[in-house]
């Protein structure tokens, strides 16, 4: 049985991977300064960046309407006898909604999977599904080991500034301003399929030794560990990260390095850098 892999923009594959493995990327969408561009297709990161720095309002995001859905489904099935539709947390964003409507077209031929999971979280699985798809492995058995995956990997993450998570509503003002005066790194991870307090270090070469020092326990005892780090401008903390990480040895096999696309962006703003990992 031939399936071909759809996912959207937020898992964040680098573009050259996403082109060789075949996956069909559905972009969410930005509105930004009165326009609406598509995710990594019209707008950077950086475009933000200097807009918001400039006195722009902060950029809101929405998902892909079902009828985008419609036809990345439509191009798939004239090559291919199922789909498997790989997408952000649910409980991030309608787009899983939003394909589960379409997937309804089809008759059965398309199935929607939530990563519970965002950026390389996203990108991860797709990946590990291609890697099986190709290697034969049944639907039904490529399914179970993401659930494996989604029950079983790590993520942490740090921003350089609270304020794109005051202005979203994450945190309080006041804590905001006390994070920022004090130079307190929040450490982030996605939790149940949101993102929740992993703990907090002050300054930058605490956070890196903390993020460093979590992945080293919860790698202990596995022999191979597939690691996707993340960044948007923050690429010499990214590097460090790598650098650290590499250091500890044993079965670690580094994937890639991605940049975050705008969508993402738009809810942690610049300086963010950190990883998701999983064991085979």
């Amino acid at each position: 049985m031939n399936v071909a892999l759809v996912t959207d923009s937020t898992s964040d594959i680098p573009p050259e991977l996403r082109a060789r493995i075949g996956v069909r990327v559905v972009p969410l969408y930005v509105h930004f300064q009165g326009k609406t561009f598509k995710d990594w297709e019209e707008i950077t990161p950086a475009d933000l960046f200097k807009g918001v720095a400039a006195g722009a309002d902060l950029p809101t995001t929405s998902q892909p309407s079902p009828q985008d859905f419609e036809v990345a489904y439509a191009e798939a099935l004239e090559h291919a006898d199922r789909v498997l539709s790989i997408h952000i947390s649910s409980k991030l964003s309608g787009t899983f909604q939003s394909a589960s409507i379409a997937a309804e077209k089809y008759g059965g031929r398309v199935q929607v999977f939530d990563s519970q999971a965002a950026s390389a979280g996203i990108g991860m699985m797709v990946l590990r599904a291609h890697e099986l798809l190709s290697e034969g492995t049944e639907l039904e058995e490529v399914v179970r080991e993401l659930e494996r995956i989604r029950d079983d990997h790590i993520v942490r993450f740090v921003v350089a500034t609270l304020d794109y998570l005051r202005k979203n509503g994450r945190i309080g003002g006041a804590q905001a301003f006390l994070g920022n005066l004090l130079n307190i790194k929040p450490i982030l991870t996605v939790r149940d399929g949101v993102v929740d307090a992993a703990g907090r270090a002050r300054g930058e070469k605490r956070a890196l030794k903390e993020m460093v020092k979590t992945f080293r326990e919860w790698a202990q005892g596995r022999e191979k560990v597939r690691v996707f780090y993340l960044y948007t401008g923050a690429e010499e903390a990214v590097h460090a990260l790598r650098e650290e990480i590499r250091s500890l040895g044993g079965g670690i096999e580094e994937v890639y390095t991605s940049e975050i696309g705008a969508v993402i962006a738009s809810h942690t703003g610049p300086g963010i850098y950190g990883y998701y990992a999983y064991s085979l």
